[in-house]
């Protein structure tokens, strides 16, 4: 627990009373390789942030093509905000690349904090917000940067991801395919 509330606070100041209502909340939860956090199509109320491991959010389309949208790695704070807000199923299906621990909270439960602890919504917005520049900055990205420049952004973003999880992730994840991103990696200096 001590790894959330050194993130926790890297966003907004928590009183200790705000701490011990937040590790109220939060359980552990071990995932094995391959298994789900969630699956499109199920409704979640789960928020979880990482302690180890790496897991995947990804969209499958209607003939079965996997696209990854983004990777969570320790320290993230993750949850399908569409889903959680809307009270809808999730659209995204977010999978464990390597067997992952977890801490995992209802998010229903912390907002029906939010009235009477200010730094409880505080800390909401503030993660929404962080959560809002990294969804802007991946469009820009997309749109802006060739393959090769988005290669090397994920690589300095994440390091260490391409030894931990297979190569067509990060090929879905860079909207490329394997065998592009194999040259891509071939051209680059060791």
């Amino acid at each position: 627990m001590e790894d959330l509330f050194r993130h926790l606070e890297t966003l907004t100041t928590l009183p200790v009373a705000t701490r011990q209502i937040l590790n109220d909340l939060f359980r552990p939860l071990h995932l094995p390789r391959h298994a789900y956090f969630v699956k499109a199509g199920e409704r979640t109320d789960d928020i979880a942030f990482i302690q180890n491991g790496v897991l995947r959010a990804f969209w499958t389309s209607a003939d079965g093509v996997e696209y990854n949208k983004t990777f969570f790695t320790e320290g993230d704070l993750m949850g399908i905000y569409y889903a959680l807000l809307r009270k809808r199923p999730s659209h995204l299906s977010v999978q464990a690349l390597t067997p992952c621990t977890l801490q995992v909270a209802s998010f229903s439960r912390i907002e029906t904090l939010y009235d009477d602890h200010p730094a409880i919504e505080r800390l909401a917005r503030v993660q929404a917000e962080h959560l809002f520049l990294i969804k802007e900055q991946r469009e820009i990205d997309l749109v802006m940067l060739d393959a090769r420049a988005r290669y090397e952004k994920l690589q300095q973003e994440y390091p260490g991801l391409e030894q931990r999880i297979p190569q067509y992730h990060i090929a879905s994840h860079l909207g490329i395919t394997p065998t592009q991103l194999s040259r891509i990696r071939a051209q680059l200096p060791e």
